[in-house]
């Protein structure tokens, strides 16, 4: 199983980027899905999770109404789009995936997740 996340890079404030999460070796139609980010100096936060079936998703407060994640199954994808950038969203972001039953199952819980990608650096100047 190997999630490979992507998209990131450096960016100015007010700009966006869209990360993907690209899933191999799992039914990934089968696997909520969540977003982590981590900067330097801090513990690993969560950002924004969504159901295995994409009806239901949850996000963490300081990217709520700025940052949106979305699934394609067929692609074996997960996004993240984020907008309205500050500096504080400097961090590398991960992706991880739990397999679940539940079809509108989301979790910020770190622990709940069995796999993890690499990571992918954001940083945004002001």
């Amino acid at each position: 199983v190997q999630l490979q996340a992507s998209g990131g890079g450096l960016v100015q404030a007010g700009d966006s980027l869209r990360l993907s999460c690209a899933a191999a070796g799992l039914t990934f139609s089968r696997f909520a899905v969540g977003w982590f980010r981590q900067a330097p100096g801090k513990d690993r936060e969560f950002v924004a999770a969504v159901s295995w079936s994409g009806g239901s998703a949850r996000y963490g407060d300081s990217v709520k109404a700025r940052f949106t994640i979305s699934r394609d199954n067929v692609k074996n994808m997960v996004y993240l789009q984020m907008n309205s950038l500050t500096p504080e969203d400097t961090a590398v972001y991960y992706c991880a995936a739990v397999q679940v039953i539940q079809r509108d199952y989301t979790t910020p819980h770190q622990s709940r997740y069995d796999y993890w990608g690499q990571g992918t650096q954001v940083t945004v100047s002001s």
